[in-house]
């Protein structure tokens, strides 16, 4: 079987084409979405993520403010800062890079962001209007990019059983709400660590989303032939083959699994590049919505 490579470069490219116009729009209107990026500390992936982020602003023109923190910044200091962004009406969006320092409480800190500009959709409000499907929230970056993928590429999820491997707030759960509402209509289930069998489980699936934190993981007895894999990871490994010393692999064994589904993400090139694309789209939203009042 010869199966479908998605292309979430293009697809990302797609989403992006359509918010220029949209950006167009809403700037001849006299309004410029804005996005702030906040950086505790100097992660190197992290300076990666966040210099991505704020590329993608200045190619599409959207306002972007980045606030790099040194790593001995408080909670107060932080906490601050997003309530003067909160404030400020140039910006529509705010993200804490993630994770922060280890002093500093994550779930409070999103607890401190407006839920209207809350893009990355991790505050319990915009938690709940995933789970009440209340379009007016919002919801995580990479889960909303692979329903963009599935779309895409016209895959059916009606019906369809779907299971997600991990339980995270970030993809997994997130990720598992969207399968499951009236709008994509799938039978879902939620594996992780300690599922029984998770193999055989992963079997039943039509469509099977990893997204553990495992790299290659998920191989061949892992997939139900003709299944459509939707890989999420993102993971270094040694390869002193490769300049930097690493290379990167998702949670599925690509080479082992590809031969048996009928459509599959590579990495990269999957799924990673649809994560920025809907953090932007999830911008252009929040500025429409609070120029709605």
């Amino acid at each position: 079987m010869t199966p479908t490579l998605i292309d979430g470069k293009k697809v990302a490219a797609d989403v992006r084409a359509r918010l220029v116009k949209e950006i167009e729009e809403l700037k001849a209107a006299g309004h410029t979405p804005g996005l702030a990026v906040v950086l505790v500390g100097e992660d190197p992936a992290s300076q990666v993520y966040v210099g991505s982020k704020v590329k993608a602003c200045a190619e599409l023109g959207i306002y972007s403010q980045k606030w790099a923190l040194p790593a001995e910044t408080t909670q107060e200091e932080l906490v601050q800062l997003i309530h003067q962004l909160n404030a400020d009406d140039r910006i529509h969006g705010i993200l804490v890079q993630s994770p922060p320092p280890p002093h500093i409480d994550e779930e409070a800190v999103i607890l401190n962001i407006d839920p209207r500009k809350d893009v990355d959709g991790f505050h319990p409000a915009n938690v709940a209007k995933l789970v009440l499907e209340d379009e007016t929230g919002f919801v995580p970056c990479t889960p909303l990019g692979c329903m963009e993928l599935l779309a895409a590429y016209g895959i059916p999820t009606a019906g369809k059983h779907a299971v997600v491997i991990g339980r995270s707030m970030i993809v997994g759960k997130p990720m598992a709400n969207l399968l499951v509402s009236k709008k994509a209509n799938a039978t879902v289930t939620i594996a992780h660590s300690r599922t029984a069998d998770l193999p055989g489980l992963c079997r039943t699936a039509d469509i099977l989303v990893a997204a553990v934190g495992r790299p290659e993981m998920v191989k061949a007895d892992y997939v139900k032939p003709g299944a459509v894999v939707l890989d999420v990871g993102i993971n270094r490994i040694e390869d002193a083959s490769k300049p930097r010393g690493y290379r990167i692999v998702g949670d599925v064994d690509f080479e082992a699994v590809k031969d048996s589904c009928s459509a599959i993400t590579p990495v990269p090139g999957g799924v990673g590049p649809m994560t920025i694309a809907m953090l932007m789209a999830n911008t252009v939203k929040a500025c429409r919505q609070q120029i709605a009042g």
